[in-house]
Parts: structure tokens; sequence; C-alpha cells
């Protein structure tokens, strides 16, 4: 009796030794790992929806989250906006993290056509900032910096007169020091949530 006794007590110890490495590997494994660095951003000078003077510079000691708009769109802009809206809800304001929106249409997009459109979705002044400028400029910090597709659609190729341009749906992480950690999707109600809870961790470091 005394040796089967001890036979449960080996099993049992046995069993729950098992039980905690699976635990702890499981636990390991659900541990996201440290956000890759994609490249650094090229330094650049373009003008908010105030008409202030932003640059790299500007943005540095940041965390931020970045996409490519333009106001007369009538596809995923909108979709892109709101969904960065929710970003800006959702983040504990005194992380600091910046909301950084790059028109692809400077001609049009003026900083007062830009204040207007930061209106519609209730921008947080200082914290979500729409830009624009010189094209040059623009596309140096997003199709050559964030290796993000802006492109002008020829006009033959447009479906209307506000069917300007091919550009990315993608919300570009980048964090103080000005370097790319992560591209989410847009678009979505999950890649948002997954861009903002990587910002979160991002600036709590």
């Amino acid at each position: 009796m005394s040796e089967r006794k001890n036979e449960w007590v080996v099993w049992g110890a046995l069993a729950a030794t098992v039980f905690i490495l699976l635990g702890a590997w499981v636990l390991h494994r659900s541990r996201p790992g440290p956000l890759p660095v994609y490249g650094t951003l090229p330094g650049f000078t373009l003008s908010d929806q105030d008409n202030q003077t932003v640059g790299l510079d500007t943005l540095r000691g940041h965390v931020w989250i970045a996409d490519v708009i333009f106001t007369r769109c009538a596809g995923q802009c909108p979709v892109l906006s709101a969904n960065m809206k929710e970003i800006q809800d959702t983040l504990p304001r005194q992380l600091g993290v910046k909301l950084v929106s790059f028109t692809t249409d400077p001609d049009f997009d003026t900083p007062r056509e830009l204040k207007k459109y930061s209106g519609r979705y209730g921008a947080r002044p200082g914290q979500w900032l729409f830009l624009t400028g010189p094209k040059a400029q623009l596309r140096r910090a997003t199709a050559e910096g964030m290796k993000l597709s802006v492109l002008d659609k020829a006009p033959g190729e447009r479906e209307d007169a506000n069917d300007l341009f091919i550009h990315s749906d993608k919300f570009v992480l980048v964090d103080r020091s000005g370097r790319i950690r992560g591209y989410f999707d847009g678009e979505t109600a999950a890649g948002a949530a997954q861009a903002e809870a990587a910002a979160e961790t991002l600036a709590g470091q």
C-alpha cells in the first residue's frame, strides 16, 4: 500500500512539473517579441493644418502613427481617417503618441482644407497632424521613407474627377528616433487595434 502511495506521489509530482513547464512555454510563446526595425525616415519639412512647420525633428522624441490620405478622396481615405480617429480616442493621452496624415494632393490640400478635414474627424489639436507642402517633400517622407505606394493617376485611368491617386492603405508605426517599427492594415478595425496596441507598447518602453 505504501509503495502504491509513493508511486502516486511520484506520478503526481511529474505531472505537476510537466504542467508547470508547459504553462511557462505557452506564456513565453504568447509574449510578443521586440518590434522589428524596417528603416529610418529621411528628413522632411512640411506644414500642418494650422500652417505650422513640421519636420522629422519636430516629431523626434514621440512615437507616431502615419498614413496617407487626400481630402477629396471618396474611397479608402474616409475609412482610414475613421480608424485613425478610433486610435486617437483609444490611446492613453499621457503616452504622447502622435498621429500624422500626409496628403497626396498638396495642390488642393492647403492647410485651410486640411483644417476643415481634420474637424470632420474630431482631430485633437497638437496630437493628430495633417501635413501638406511641396510634393517632393511629401513623396520623400511617404514613398521614399516609409516605402508606401503613392502614385498619380493618369487622366485616362480616372473613374471620376476626384479619382486622382493610387495610395497605400497602411498605417505606419514610427518610434522616437524616426525608425519604422511596423505596418498595419488601416482599412480594418483589427489593423487599427493592432497599430494602437503596438504604439502603446512602444511608447511605454
